[in-house]
């Protein structure tokens, strides 16, 4: 008669003491008795105020807990809390050994970063859209251009340079410089800006200073602006073109002062114009357009 032997379980390695483990244990620990004890708090609570309610639940309960050990071995408290400080002790070390995995390596090179991170000198685009085609005879390397201020406005799209709040004025005149071959367009207006509001260098490699005057009916440029800015154009930020473009009109003395000074001027005509492509562009002589 063969005897039916019992199989053997294999031994269980013993595991090495680590103190971030076991406090991580504890704190598991600690939060479960915390959650029993809110848990017979509000199931006391509630016996209080329906006690019907309070009896057959527990008679539901306790008839659930006979249906599932029914069959199997006798009900162990031992058992019960050995496998729960099994899982706990298990849980602890997955957080432990989640905390200590390495932090991910920084992208390299060449992968493109997520938006709302700021791209690198020479890789941004311009305010007005894609970078044009290089005229015929001209390097067929690329214009990097540097806009130093978002949101960009499409000049393509702009009908009412009036409608534009002053800072999206500024940057519709800086499109219409990307979009006419200037290079290292940038926005600088704001306060201790010293009169520059736009940057640029003209396709001839001149230095273009441009300050940019969004004004409404009855409020023209006068001599004082132009003589604020004429204070700073050319000694300061070194302007070889110093512009001042408008959405209304410049008055006689400014007018008198600007050709004094070599300024040139650009009103509402004169800008609608440059944006049509009807005109000349502000850093080009009269009759070319």
């Amino acid at each position: 008669m063969t005897v039916p032997t019992r199989p053997i379980r294999p031994a269980r390695p013993r595991r090495r003491f680590d103190l971030r483990t076991t406090a991580l244990f504890f704190v598991l620990l600690a939060l479960l008795l915390t959650l029993a004890g809110v848990v017979a708090r509000t199931a006391a609570a509630a016996a209080e105020r329906r006690p019907a309610w309070a009896v057959t639940l527990l008679v539901l309960c306790i008839a659930a807990t006979v249906a599932c050990y029914r069959g199997r071995r006798r009900w162990s408290a031992r058992r019960l809390v050995r496998h729960a400080t099994e899982a706990l002790e298990e849980a602890a070390e997955t957080a432990v050994d989640a905390l200590a995995e390495p932090p991910a390596a920084a992208a390299p090179a060449g992968i493109a970063q997520p938006a709302g991170i700021a791209q690198p000198v020479g890789v941004a685009e311009p305010v007005g859209g894609t970078v044009p085609a290089p005229p015929l005879g001209a390097d067929s390397t690329a214009e990097t251009l540097v806009i130093d201020t978002a949101p960009a406005v499409d000049t393509t799209s702009v009908t009412d340079y009036y409608a534009l709040d002053p800072d999206e004025f500024e940057q519709a005149i800086a499109g219409l410089c990307a979009r006419d071959h200037c290079t290292d367009v940038e926005v600088v207006g704001g306060a201790g800006d010293l009169g520059a509001d736009v940057l640029a260098v003209a396709p001839d490699g001149r230095r273009l200073v441009l300050q940019c005057k969004r004004y409404g009916d009855g409020h023209k440029v006068g001599s004082q602006d132009l003589q604020r800015f004429g204070g700073t154009c050319f000694t300061v930020h070194e302007a070889d073109v110093a512009i001042v473009v408008t959405t209304n009109d410049f008055t006689a003395p400014a007018v008198e002062y600007a050709r004094q000074c070599g300024i040139v001027c650009v009103d509402a005509e004169g800008l609608l114009a440059w944006h049509s492509g009807s005109g000349p562009r502000p850093w080009e002589p009269a009759g070319q357009g």
